[in-house]
């Protein structure tokens, strides 16, 4: 064992260098920050998203759900950003509905995006005809337009804030899983793997010490890239009547609303809702997009 672990400490230290918090954690978030100014910002951005999400009950103004005579006010210093077709406040709705797509968002990111490691590495490792069933399964789930599939999934089994995940966690399950895969692969076929095998390794101590936290990088930024995904496609399900029920504050519920009641109303009932899927979709995109380039050995040099 002793001499497996100085075969893979020089590779280890080299490929994985990017994980590790040489200069401390400040220190890499300083120099993150010199380094990728835009990811920087998609940062803040992210984190003032999940405070507004944790702290939601203290933010907002007015009771989410609590209706009113004064329809379709315009944004006023008693509501901040205007009110709906039944006198809610907009601002407060928008602020319950940042803590349910962000809880929507993680989850199934974090889960689909989990599932989909494990099946890359996984199949990558093994090869042969356990490598050539998953694939082929990826491919027949690849093949169903995405949106097509979270419909059929929410249809059978009927709307609710747990089949949407579960159905976001479906759709993030293959591309995780192919790119994982790859890069699994390349790792697979290097000399120190080639080594640490003959000297008696077996196959889920490679798996864990070496392959797994060398697909970790990659396994990052697939996971910031599908957040923002999540978002817009449990604001388009919202929106389609398949999301989490109208009786909740939901960023594509809001839109739905908007879009029946936008003629002879105003302007801030779609502007607002959209507004803020477009910043935490924007600010996400932003972080994995610097994460790649940072994490990415053959993009290193373009900063």
């Amino acid at each position: 064992m002793e001499q497996e672990q100085r075969i893979g400490e020089s590779f280890d230290q080299s490929v994985a260098a990017g994980l590790r918090p040489a200069k401390g954690v400040w220190g890499n978030l300083a120099s993150f920050a010199r380094r990728k100014p835009l990811g920087a910002i998609g940062g803040i951005l992210a984190f003032l998203l999940l405070v507004v999400a944790v702290f939601s009950p203290l933010i907002q103004t007015h009771n989410e759900d609590r209706t009113s005579t004064a329809t379709f006010q315009a944004p006023s210093s008693e509501h901040l950003l205007g009110t709906d077709s039944v006198g809610r406040d907009i601002f407060s709705r928008i602020v319950v509905g940042t803590r349910l797509s962000l809880q929507v968002a993680l989850i199934s990111a974090f889960v689909g995006c989990g599932i989909g490691l494990v099946v890359g590495v996984t199949s990558a490792y093994l090869g042969g005809i356990v490598d050539l069933v998953v694939q082929r399964i990826i491919d027949g789930l690849i093949a169903f337009p995405a949106l097509i599939l979270a419909i059929a999934i929410l249809a059978a089994r009927g709307p609710s804030l747990q089949n949407v995940i579960i159905a976001l966690c479906i759709l993030f399950i293959p591309n995780t899983a192919r790119i994982v895969r790859s890069q699994a692969l390349a790792i697979r076929e290097m000399d120190y793997i080639v080594a640490t095998r003959s000297i008696g390794s077996g196959d889920l101590r490679i798996i864990m010490r070496h392959i797994l936290p060398n697909c970790l990088a990659v396994w990052i930024v697939m996971f910031t890239f599908q957040i923002g995904v999540a978002v817009i496609a449990e604001a388009g399900l919202s929106f389609l009547g398949l999301g989490v029920g109208p009786d909740v504050a939901t960023w594509g519920g809001m839109l739905q609303e908007a879009r029946s009641n936008f003629i002879g109303s105003g302007l801030w009932l779609p502007l607002f809702p959209g507004l803020a899927i477009a910043i935490l979709v924007f600010s996400w995109n932003l972080l994995g997009d610097s994460l790649r380039d940072v994490w990415d050995p053959r993009l290193r040099g373009t900063d």
